[in-house]
């Protein structure tokens, strides 16, 4: 099952990259992006609970794909390129074993524990 999961996040991830090719933008801009979302875990500076949230926020594909139609609805391809590297993101965290987290702490997703 793992590796079914991880090849349907594969696809996910391939979708998103196809989506950027889509948009107008240089493809050095996917590449510089694409880790951006990771921002998100300084919420962890304050405390599990702020960092679950921010990263969650971060890493939330349902986020991506309402950023995305907005995008669309009103041409703002600036708000399409942030749906798209937000969407790929997380398909390649998850494809990666990085899943939603868990108030409990960073290492605790919504895929299982994170091994170190």
């Amino acid at each position: 099952m793992e590796k079914i999961i991880k090849l349907e996040e594969l696809g996910l991830l391939l979708l998103g990259i196809y989506l950027f090719n889509q948009l107008e933008y240089a493809w050095w801009w996917f590449l510089v992006l694409i880790l951006a979302p990771d921002f998100s875990m300084i919420g962890y500076l304050f405390g599990n609970r702020i960092g679950a949230i921010c990263y969650n926020i971060a890493h939330h594909r349902g986020i991506a794909i309402v950023l995305y139609f907005v995008g669309i609805y009103t041409s703002t391809t600036i708000l399409q390129l942030l749906a798209v590297i937000l969407f790929a993101h997380s398909a390649m965290d998850r494809m990666l074993g990085y899943g939603l987290k868990y108030e409990k702490g960073f290492k605790y997703t919504h895929l299982g524990e994170i091994e170190k």
